[in-house]
């Protein structure tokens, strides 16, 4: 029986997954001592996510079962198993922000970009996902928006956020 690849299509400033692609990732890579985590973290910035026909592939390059490969890629909870959108914006939900009206915050984010946890907006533009501490406590409520890290988050930093993804 042969796998097959599939391809997806390039989504915001991600590149479409292609095999030939996620070889050059790997063989990129190899060289490195415990690749697997630097294969997995390239694929994701290259895709948006590590798709899974690039499991086997890491596998057999990296001589580890595509269970050991599947086990790291499901541990890790940054990493994700479908496209993301245009733009990702992952809001603080550990102790100190939800001290500091987190809970409330992160739940006007969601209904303003109209989107829930662990998501991506049918149409593509955004990726809602929660993390447990981008190390802004001081700075509570604390977001990142496409890599780039927003503190004090208030309803105009919230409009704010939404303009810029495009909802």
């Amino acid at each position: 029986m042969t796998m097959g690849h599939s391809v997806t299509v390039a989504r915001g400033r991600y590149e479409a997954w292609t095999p030939t692609r996620g070889s050059e990732i790997i063989t990129e890579h190899l060289p490195l001592e415990g690749a697997a985590m630097p294969i997995l973290h390239a694929m994701q910035a290259t895709f948006g996510y590590v798709p899974q026909d690039a499991v086997p592939m890491i596998a057999s390059a990296l001589n580890l079962s595509r269970a050991e490969v599947h086990g790291t890629l499901t541990f890790y909870h940054d990493f994700r198993h479908e496209p993301a959108g245009k733009h990702v914006v992952k809001v603080c939900v550990a102790e100190a922000c939800q001290a500091a009206g987190g809970r409330a915050t992160a739940a006007k984010i969601s209904k303003t970009l109209n989107v829930g946890y662990g998501e991506t907006r049918p149409d593509g533009q955004v990726t809602l996902e929660p993390i447990y501490c981008l190390g802004l406590c001081s700075c509570a409520p604390a977001a990142m928006v496409d890599g780039r890290l927003i503190g004090r988050i208030d309803d105009e930093e919230i409009e704010e956020i939404a303009a810029e993804c495009g909802a």
